[in-house]
């Protein structure tokens, strides 16, 4: 029983470690009807609105540079209508390699995840400090013995 926790902490554990929590959530966002699309950033904690639907982003993960390239979302879309209540119409994780995994359904409007982002400045390889160049050795007189002294 303990090596099958373990196998399992060790499967699902590593990979869980590798996703890196974004700020932000970039989905791109289409209108059926006019064929307009757009890119919106949602902020992880907020909702925007795009056309009559309420879109709420909960998480967003990014697995690191050296992995498969994966954008995850888990989003709250809800859709209101003037004098209706409103509607659920999606919650769950969108995953910008496979938008249609877990898609939302509606007749009128299409979403899907392009990227998670973060508020922070992306960190750079930053250049090596000039190293100071090494002392030359001190000249030599030729007219001085070893021990320092001259005769």
């Amino acid at each position: 029983m303990a090596a099958a926790a373990l196998a399992l902490a060790t499967l699902f554990g590593s990979h869980a470690a590798l996703a890196i929590p974004g700020d932000n959530v970039v989905l791109r966002a289409m209108d059926k009807i006019t064929a307009r699309v757009s890119t919106i950033t949602v902020p992880v904690g907020g909702t925007v609105t795009f056309g009559s639907l309420k879109i709420t982003a909960k998480a967003c993960d990014k697995h690191p540079p050296e992995e498969t390239p994966e954008s995850s979302a888990f989003l709250d879309v809800v859709e209101e209508k003037p004098g209706e209540a409103a509607q659920p119409r999606f919650q769950g994780w969108m995953f910008a390699s496979s938008p249609a995994l877990s898609a939302l359904e509606h007749p009128v409007y299409d979403l899907w995840v392009l990227d998670c982002t973060s508020d922070e400045p992306p960190v750079q390889d930053q250049p090596a400090e000039a190293q100071p160049a090494e002392a030359s050795p001190a000249p030599t007189n030729s007219n001085s013995t070893e021990s320092g002294t001259s005769e």
